[in-house]
């Protein structure tokens, strides 16, 4: 990540480079930058969140849900180099995005939670598979199975306007952004999950 070592006893610090990276991608100052790094390092003392540590943070979060398939996709969208951890500044960035980010940058990371692969192109399997264990994990109710699969289906429709049998991030966006019915249904009940 970058953080500053002193001397051995000394407690680390957040990087002038994260810092400004952070300051300049999100509207966090540069204080609540360092109190969120204080944070994080205290519940992660290296510096960098493993998969194990992720996991345990995604049973706390959602106690009575099953999250095993979620918490491999959810990782990935914080794993932004692809390293096997999720380091400081990752964490912040999507935290800030998922909150504050405009809609494009809200849709960009639920593409990324869908696009399994990392294709840059969304799948029939890859959608249908994200969208159940998202529904799994926001314990949704009021939507029986056979209703869940038919949104998944028609919002997918919906979205492969050049029916190739992929979505790609430009036509996720159009048909969320549109007036796509099944989509907008969709991306709402995804966006839920994370907000609540």
């Amino acid at each position: 990540m970058g953080a500053a070592q002193g001397t051995p006893s000394a407690a680390p610090e957040v990087s002038e480079a994260d810092l400004e990276f952070i300051c300049k991608n999100t509207d966090m100052t540069e204080d609540q930058a360092r109190d969120g790094f204080a944070s994080f390092m205290e519940n992660n003392p290296g510096g960098k969140m493993t998969r194990e540590s992720f996991r345990e943070m995604m049973k706390l979060c959602y106690s009575g849900a099953d999250n095993r398939n979620l918490e491999k996709h959810i990782f990935r969208l914080y794993d932004a180099n692809n390293d096997g951890f999720i380091e400081f500044r990752e964490f912040m960035l999507l935290v800030y995005i998922l909150s504050r980010g405009t809609p494009e940058e809200n849709l960009e990371q639920i593409f990324k939670l869908l696009d399994e692969n990392n294709s840059g192109e969304i799948s029939a399997k890859e959608f249908k598979q994200v969208v159940h264990d998202m529904f799994l994990l926001a314990n949704v109710e009021d939507i029986s199975t056979s209703v869940q699969e038919l949104l998944v289906e028609k919002a997918f429709i919906e979205m492969d306007k050049n029916d190739d049998g992929k979505v790609t991030l430009e036509e996720f966006i159009e048909a969320c952004l549109g007036e796509k019915k099944f989509s907008k249904m969709l991306t709402v009940k995804l966006i839920d999950v994370f907000v609540e």
